[in-house]
């Protein structure tokens, strides 16, 4: 059985969210991200430090961390970390790509994308360059578990209806990224954003947690 089950009535007539503030389920929540963070990164140490032995040795003048400033809940802005799977210069290089976009919407996916390195692509594929959004849950900006954080740009494409991803804290995964993550388009994944956030619940967070598992031992939808 899937992740989904659509039989609920918390939707109002317009379509808009009757959005819940689930206090204790919020307060545990965050407890339980800053263990899980810390575990992931005691386990995964020795990753953490052979990528960066990889990524220093293909491209020596870069930094190992990309940070780019993303939009929380709220509406709030924070800095998210990532292994850098680019060039140095990516982002002077995107205006030049977007009309190659292989998504939808307000995002950018592109599956053959130049900017990669040779790194990247083997650390994009297993998804090991989100390891470093541990760092982002123990500060308080990210979840585990939530709606992927967008870029500054693609909010500013946003709906009011889209807005509603920003209710809460996004997460280092979510169900956008275990339902078929990159071959997805913009509206199904707002869709499975308000889904999760109408549903959210510890025992539905940690399935989400298991299927992770299987994306980060090596996805054919990540690129």
């Amino acid at each position: 059985m899937g992740l989904i089950n659509f039989k609920d009535n918390a939707v109002t007539s317009d379509g808009m969210l009757r959005f819940e503030e689930k206090y204790f389920y919020t307060v545990t929540k965050r407890f339980l991200d800053i263990i899980g963070a810390i575990l992931g990164i005691i386990l995964t140490l020795v990753v953490f430090l052979a990528v960066s032995i990889c990524i220093k040795i293909e491209d020596p003048k870069g930094p190992i961390i990309f940070s780019q400033t993303r939009v929380g809940k709220n509406g709030k802005k924070f800095k998210m970390y990532k292994f850098r799977s680019m060039i140095s210069n990516a982002e002077d290089q995107l205006q030049h790509l977007l009309d190659l976009n292989d998504t939808t919407g307000a995002m950018f996916k592109m599956k053959n994308d130049p900017r990669v390195t040779k790194v990247g692509r083997f650390i994009r594929k297993t998804s090991i360059d989100e390891l470093p959004q541990f760092i982002n849950v123990i500060k308080g900006d990210m979840s585990l578990v939530g709606p992927r954080p967008p870029l500054e740009r693609e909010v500013e494409e946003y709906t009011a209806y889209q807005l509603q991803r920003l209710l809460v804290v996004p997460g280092c995964t979510g169900l956008w990224q275990v339902s078929g993550r990159s071959t997805i388009g913009f509206e199904e994944m707002v869709e499975l954003d308000l889904f999760y956030i109408k549903k959210r619940n510890f025992l539905f967070d940690f399935k989400i947690i298991l299927k992770t598992v299987f994306v980060f031992l090596g996805s054919k939808n990540a690129f």
